[in-house]
């Protein structure tokens, strides 16, 4: 079984095919704060915004470069900005209508909740190694 698991997964661990349940959810809300001006996009963007205090939560993608994660997490971590790694880069260009993206910040309080939140239940949710 844990091999008809791996099949179905990209590089990174991301699931392969069409998203559901909270992976939906998370992409649907990722594409309706950028709508509602609620995010700042990439992983140098999200940098300026935690340095400048706007942004109150980060999504990781899965697949993201170990230089990219480099950049933002320890950032993330001084700054004590909440954060999670889930989803894949494309997956978040695809919700966002660009290319692959590495990271977004919510720049609103409850789409960074809600972002959170469905990140942990999309962890729940995701076979353990």
């Amino acid at each position: 079984m844990a091999d008809s698991d791996e099949s179905t997964r990209q590089p990174g661990g991301v699931p392969a095919g069409p998203p559901h349940g909270a992976e939906r959810a998370l992409l649907d809300l990722v594409g309706l704060a950028a709508r509602a001006r609620g995010l700042v996009l990439g992983t140098d963007a999200t940098r300026r915004g935690v340095r400048d205090g706007e942004v109150r939560a980060v999504i990781l993608a899965a697949d993201a470069s170990p230089t990219q994660r480099q950049k933002l997490v320890p950032l993330l971590d001084a700054r004590g900005v909440r954060h999670a790694t889930c989803l894949s880069r494309d997956r978040i260009g695809a919700a966002l209508g660009r290319d692959e993206t590495s990271a977004v910040g919510f720049t609103n309080e409850n789409f960074a909740r809600r972002a959170l939140e469905l990140a942990a239940a999309l962890a729940d949710a995701s076979p353990q190694d």
